[in-house]
């Protein structure tokens, strides 16, 4: 799988810009603050249909327009494809210019794994981050996901308003029932397609970070959730009633879900160092990567933003080693010099696009 082309139409700080790109390497680079993020998350949005830097859309149009286009290019299993982002004032997508119906339809269609600066503090963080970084992870393979991802909110929301109607209008505590029963259901559908995930990932891992740290680093993957089985759950936000009506909101549920990781026994977010922040990132990461590649027997395509330059000459070339036959685009400050002869370089000033080589 690779990305052939990006047009790119009122996109940002992009006014109007084609990029054509090699099927193995890309490297784009120059002073920051130019664009060169913006090509990534261009990509990034027609492959998950939404930005990873920001959740309102009309940031990604360019300030002097009232529309912004974004069109995509690529090969998957030798089938050449086009999608097309138009966001005003709604967004549309389409796929070789039909029309999507749900914003879902465009998951599994361009397969990505993102490095970003911002994913070397999730476990810093609070969880929230990190279901949500989960939850794109599970759903590029398994779109259906995101359906009972939603469906789950709903019901969430609707126990949530029940909750505040029994505090302030002593409605009967029975109806919850109905919302326990409902969410349980869809808790247990979400907790599966996360427990199978973490699993594989699991399964990666261990081997993928030794490797990585130099045989110097054991790491470990917890899942903590509240729900383990149906009735048992039942039984626990049944238990929580009180303290939910008196807090109106549901203080039980995979909405509190998290994952922990310890490295050498220690908890990464308590006791890492900023390098085992980075490298644990990096190992997670690369198991993204080989899961995806083992699940479409295709390998899916790395948006690294200035992330290389955070490896060493040698680092670079070995992890670029173990995604041999994989397009990789790059961003960075300074020109990158790789052994890998089948690249381009592009330079970034002030949303124009110069191809060098």
């Amino acid at each position: 799988m690779y990305v052939e082309s990006i047009n790119l139409n009122n996109f940002r700080n992009y006014k109007k810009q084609e990029i054509n790109l090699d099927k193995n390497i890309n490297i784009f680079y120059g002073n920051n603050a130019q664009g060169k993020t913006n090509i990534l998350e261009s990509i990034y949005l027609c492959g998950v249909g939404k930005s990873y830097r920001t959740s309102k859309d009309k940031e990604l149009i360019n300030l002097e327009s009232e529309f912004s286009k974004v069109d995509i290019k690529y090969i998957k299993k030798d089938r050449e494809v086009k999608i097309t982002a138009n966001i005003s004032d709604k967004k549309i997508i389409s796929i070789n210019d039909i029309k999507l119906k749900r914003m879902s339809e465009i998951l599994g269609n361009i397969n990505v794994v993102l490095f970003s600066p911002d994913d070397i503090n999730i476990f810093k963080e609070g969880p929230a981050r990190r279901r949500k970084i989960l939850d794109i992870m599970i759903s590029q393979l398994r779109p259906s996901y995101v359906y009972n991802l939603n469906m789950y909110q709903k019901i969430l929301e609707q126990r949530n308003n029940y909750l505040k109607q029994i505090k302030y209008d002593n409605k009967p505590q029975d109806m919850l029932d109905i919302w326990e029963e409902k969410l349980a259901m869809a808790a247990e559908v979400i907790s599966s397609y996360r427990r199978e995930f973490i699993g594989k990932i699991t399964e990666k891992i261990i081997n993928i970070h030794l490797k990585v740290t130099n045989n110097k680093e054991e790491i470990k993957l917890k899942y903590i959730s509240d729900f383990i089985e149906k009735e048992e759950f039942l039984n626990k936000i049944k238990s929580h009633r009180k303290i939910d009506i008196i807090k109106g909101f549901s203080g039980v549920g995979v909405h509190r879900d998290d994952l922990k990781v310890y490295i050498n026994g220690n908890e990464l977010g308590v006791y890492g160092s900023q390098g085992q922040h980075r490298s644990t990132i990096l190992s997670i990461k690369l198991s993204e990567f080989e899961i995806i590649k083992e699940d479409i027997e295709e390998s899916p395509i790395l948006l690294l933003d200035d992330f290389m330059s955070e490896l060493d000459k040698e680092r670079r070339e070995n992890f670029l080693e173990d995604v041999k036959d994989t397009q990789v685009i790059i961003t960075c400050t300074d020109k990158l010099e790789l052994k890998n002869e089948n690249k381009k370089v592009f330079y970034v000033e002030n949303g124009n696009i110069i191809n060098e080589y």
